[in-house]
């Protein structure tokens, strides 16, 4: 996919979809606009997965219709949601305009895998996901969203993102803040018992890291702070400062026995050091083990605190890592004394 987009490639359009993190639009692969940096892009199977991810669709290569050419009337709904997304457009609006619901969702549902009403709904809700993690009032993100009940607007927000979005303010759940740091945003999460999580927040799609999480823990979770994101950031702070080396925050860690095996070990990992992957099978007693151990590592939800970039190739090449290699560089760099990150 990332071949094929960056090489403008037509013969995938319609195969998957492009979201891009800076502009917020989706695109075919073929699209004609100038391509952004890797890390600021990611990948849908399909136009609903996109547009209910938070992105809208792009208005050179109008990733909804293959030809690029929607039929005037299409192009008209389209223009009107985008216009005002929060609008809520009923049958009499669409019988106003000489068009009839019936015909408009067989148009949506064939075309773009999913009805009229359904894409409507996804803008609004990418919307209302993007102010409850900046931390909005529930009560509020509702109503703007378009939708008359607390209840109603709870049912569609559970649906399409797994997890009711205030549900957990009446008992135990994650709480969710973001950290800005000098090589990136990241984004933790952390339940009563300790951290669960700590990611930058353009390796994947926040929402799908959110939702896994979350039926992982089978929590719900809230935009907020506690002990443990409050320590977490003091200590990232002391990090990039070059003053701290080792963290005391708490964890709370979700995986196979394997993969926690993996993940403690990768905390034995002395600040300043590295260790191949074929090292750190050894030490977890699984010699052969190297590929199952490189997927661990990469399934590390905790980066930096479970320091997942001090595993490097056996040749001592930097290898993967899932915040880009850039950034592992950087890391190994500040450890090793060799820069400071500011």
């Amino acid at each position: 996919m990332e071949r094929a987009f960056f090489a403008k490639d037509a013969s995938y359009d319609g195969l998957f979809y492009t979201g891009v993190r800076t502009t917020g639009i989706f695109c075919r692969p073929s699209c004609p606009a100038r391509k952004p940096l890797r890390r600021n892009i990611e990948f849908f199977p399909s136009v609903d997965r996109a547009v209910f991810a938070g992105y809208r669709p792009c208005q050179r290569c109008r990733p909804l219709e293959t030809d690029g050419r929607p039929p005037d009337w299409v192009e008209r709904l389209l223009a009107m949601v985008d216009a005002d997304p929060e609008r809520r457009i009923r049958s009499a609006d669409l019988r106003a305009m000489g068009l009839t619901p019936e015909r408009v969702r067989r148009h949506f549902q064939r075309n773009y895998g999913m009805t009229f009403d359904a894409y409507c709904r996804a803008r609004r809700l990418g919307g209302a996901l993007e102010q409850l993690r900046e931390g909005a009032d529930l009560d509020s993100v509702a109503y703007d969203a378009g939708y008359e009940s607390l209840s109603g607007f709870r049912e569609a927000f559970s649906r399409h993102f797994g997890t009711p979005p205030g549900r957990g303010r009446r008992g135990e759940f994650i709480r969710v803040a973001w950290l800005r740091t000098p090589i990136g945003p990241m984004v933790a999460g952390a339940t009563d018992e300790g951290l669960c999580l700590l990611e930058f927040t353009d390796r994947r799609m926040l929402e799908r890291q959110l939702s896994i999480l979350g039926r992982r823990f089978k929590l719900s979770l809230v935009p907020g702070d506690n002990d443990h994101l409050r320590q977490t950031k003091d200590e990232m702070d002391g990090y990039f400062a070059g003053d701290l080396r080792e963290f005391t925050v708490p964890l709370q860690i979700v995986g196979s026995d394997f993969q926690q095996r993996v993940w403690n070990a990768l905390q034995r990992i002395p600040y300043g050091e590295t260790r191949s992957y074929k090292q750190l099978a050894k030490s977890v007693r699984s010699p052969d083990a190297v590929r199952a151990v490189g997927q661990a590592n990469g399934m590390n939800r905790i980066a930096i605190v479970i320091p997942c970039h001090r595993v490097v190739n056996a040749d001592g090449r930097l290898g993967g890592y899932g915040g880009g290699l850039w950034r592992k560089q950087r890391l190994l760099a500040l450890e090793q004394g060799q820069s400071r990150i500011d």
